[in-house]
């Protein structure tokens, strides 16, 4: 019997021992049989395991990666028009933006940034352009028109335009196509690519937060207030990329502490695919949440024409609302408030949805006017109108208008509340920006922010909702 088992262990010895030095001199080849988009695919996860082995630390993996970009020892955008800001905004919007053949958008979209944006909100933002056509003409057309029409913005440090020499461009070789993309087609955007990456790496250190726009969009009336109110109630929330239009790569805020891995990733990768696409792998590859859609989109592209292939089509966004939103629904809530309500005047006809009006002769900084909902509801419009119908007299100046969502063991009030906007020339009429979740609002506050000289006259606090 012992002899036997001896016999058996060297059999199996000699038939294993030249399996597994085959197997480990020729190793199985997984992708042989595979077609070719399933090679991509293939190709895409054995990077995702490069990167991201275990969760590990991902930001050092592309610092080893980004080693061996020498394109990063000699980047030097030239800067064209205005100064950088002396000190660190809240906010940079960037848009790279080239010559087309049906003509450009860029001094309309430059002109709808700042008509959309109040003067207090210009003070926490910068835009940088980046010119990034090779062509000596067309870029001293654009200099002449942006230097004439944005003179206050750029002595003011609110715009700056640069551009990047062509020296430091990546060469575009091999490109690889995708369906019926032409080779122009396909040029053209992994060009866009790196004249994205050159805007985001001067960016990096503008501002706590970078928006990417594309130069052919119309911007929402304070997208600056809604953007910052976004950004503080997902403060301590885990996100890389909050998306502000459905748009290509249009509306994607960042964080500009992420920025250099962008950049990175952009260059590593930019003649693989359109940078939109682009940003979906960027968030697979490093793990993080999927990106916050937020609603309504705040930026809708001009027209419906295709700058590349001059061709008309309907890249509207499908979640902006143009139209008008109907009448008010006002539903059933309570008011309260710490003004001293005039002996003549009911507090409900703030509410009211005819003619009639609340009026207080005297108002402090502090002081409120608060509408509690019965039921709490999705809020997609708010409207408040102050001072009187024919000589706007008694308008409230100096107020905001506040979303409260939660109200525990409340009857009055809400724990916290959210900024909505400010009132300019007593008035306030502005969409609600929310995420995939849809918070149900259960109070709006209308807030005094400085001691007006008068009495206030609150007219309407309209509300409409889904």
């Amino acid at each position: 019997m012992k002899d036997f088992l001896w016999l058996f262990i060297v059999i199996a010895t000699v038939m294993v021992f030249p399996i597994c030095f085959f197997i480990r001199e020729n190793p199985f080849d997984t992708t042989s049989f595979l077609s070719l988009e399933e090679n991509k695919m293939v190709a895409w996860q054995r990077a995702r395991m490069q990167i991201n082995p275990g969760r590990t630390n991902h930001l050092e993996t592309f610092k080893n990666m980004q080693k061996k970009l020498e394109l990063f020892k000699n980047i030097n955008a030239q800067i064209l028009i205005g100064a950088p800001p002396l000190k660190k905004k809240l906010l940079t919007i960037g848009i790279a933006s080239v010559q087309h053949s049906s003509g450009s958008y860029l001094l309309d979209t430059l002109q709808s940034l700042f008509i959309a944006s109040s003067s207090s909100e210009q003070k926490h933002f910068t835009v940088l352009v980046h010119l990034a056509d090779p062509d000596p003409k067309w870029l001293d057309h654009m200099i002449s028109n942006i230097s004439t029409l944005f003179k206050p913005y750029i002595q003011a440090r609110q715009l700056v335009v640069i551009n990047t020499p062509r020296k430091n461009y990546l060469l575009l070789k091999d490109l690889e196509k995708n369906f019926h993309d032409t080779p122009a087609y396909v040029a053209f955007h992994f060009k866009q690519n790196m004249d994205y990456a050159f805007l985001i790496n001067f960016a990096t250190n503008l501002s706590d937060y970078f928006l990417m726009i594309e130069d052919d969009v119309t911007c929402a009336p304070g997208f600056v207030t809604q953007i910052a109110t976004a950004v503080s109630a997902w403060r301590n929330k885990p996100w890389l990329t909050l998306n502000f239009s459905q748009l290509d790569f249009t509306g994607k805020l960042f964080r500009t502490r992420d920025l250099p891995c962008l950049v990175h990733f952009l260059f590593l990768f930019y003649q693989k695919m359109h940078c939109d696409y682009l940003l979906t792998h960027f968030h697979d590859l490093l793990m993080e949440p999927a990106p916050i859609q937020f609603f309504p989109s705040l930026f809708q592209r001009m027209g419906n024409y295709s700058f590349f292939d001059s061709k008309f089509n309907s890249l509207k966004d499908k979640e902006i609302e143009e139209n008008d939103p109907g009448f008010p629904s006002n539903p059933a809530a309570s008011i309260y408030t710490s003004l001293k309500v005039a002996n003549d005047s009911v507090l409900m006809n703030a509410y009211s949805l005819d003619k009639s009006f609340f009026y207080t002769k005297s108002a402090e900084a502090g002081n409120h006017l608060t509408v509690v909902l019965d039921v709490p509801a999705k809020v997609f419009q708010v409207q408040v109108l102050t001072g009187s119908y024919l000589k706007g007299k008694n308008r409230l100046e100096k107020g905001q208008v506040e979303l409260g969502y939660d109200a525990t063991n409340r009857v009055n009030d809400c724990d916290d509340y959210i900024l909505l906007g400010l009132l300019e020339n007593g008035t306030l009429n502005k969409q609600v920006l929310s995420d995939e979740s849809g918070k149900k609002v259960k109070c709006v506050r209308l807030l005094v922010t400085a001691t007006p000289p008068s009495g206030i006259i609150v007219r309407h606090i309209n509300l409409w909702i889904k």
